[in-house]
């Protein structure tokens, strides 16, 4: 794993929204008292979901919300890749799966159109719109390749249809999350070609049984 480190340049500080401390509280209540460390993830996220990154000012929060030394929380932070330890794009966090599957589907085609239009990876964009990254296995391998941007998976894309989404996202839009060629989960190219009859999954089928051993209903 590549050495993470929080940014050079820090907030002066940090405070948390309404709304998110509320969050953060919940999760806090799912353990047992003396145990609200055990919500130091979700709180994580809850604050880079507020601020788009977490800084050291921040980090300094939550340990004080969950009563944990500093450096426990910052070990979590530097630990998980989840979590952006310097500011983002204001538009877009693009992270581009570069593993074997994607790979040999033409992932590094769509690295490529990251670094000609927002240079090199783990930066922002000139413009301060975009951030962009290449990283491991998201788990749409047969959706190959694909990348998460902000919150959602894109898939199916090709150097063509990657930059255009990208395009869109700079324009202000909201492009659709999912296939770029409309393909229902994972599901072959053109639909399904098994279990296409829908009397073998629908119930229609179905004999009626007698469960043997059932109690005997008492009558009110």
């Amino acid at each position: 794993m590549s050495v993470r480190r929080l940014a050079a340049v820090q907030p002066a500080s940090f405070a948390f929204k309404p709304a998110t401390l509320k969050a953060a509280k919940v999760w806090m209540e799912n353990f047992p008292a003396g145990k609200q460390q055990s919500a130091v993830v979700p709180t994580l996220w809850l604050v880079q979901k507020q601020e788009g990154w977490l800084s050291e000012p921040a980090i300094r929060a939550v340990a004080e919300l969950l009563g944990m030394p500093v450096i426990r929380v910052l070990e979590v932070a530097t630990f998980y890749t989840m979590f952006m330890l310097e500011p983002v794009g204001e538009v877009a966090l693009v992270q581009v799966c570069g593993t074997t599957p994607c790979q040999t589907r033409g992932s590094e085609d769509l690295l490529a159109v990251c670094k000609r239009k927002f240079g090199p990876q783990n930066h922002r964009s000139a413009d301060g719109k975009f951030y962009w990254q290449e990283v491991e296995c998201l788990g749409a391998c047969s959706n190959a390749p694909m990348a998460a941007i902000n919150d959602y998976y894109y898939e199916d894309l090709t150097p063509e249809s990657f930059e255009k989404l990208l395009d869109d996202f700079a324009a202000g839009k909201k492009p659709k999350p999912g296939s770029a060629i409309g393909r229902q989960g994972s599901s072959p190219e053109g639909g399904a070609t098994t279990l296409t009859d829908e009397t073998l999954f629908n119930g229609s089928l179905a004999k009626k049984i007698k469960v043997p051993n059932l109690p005997t209903k008492v009558k009110a």
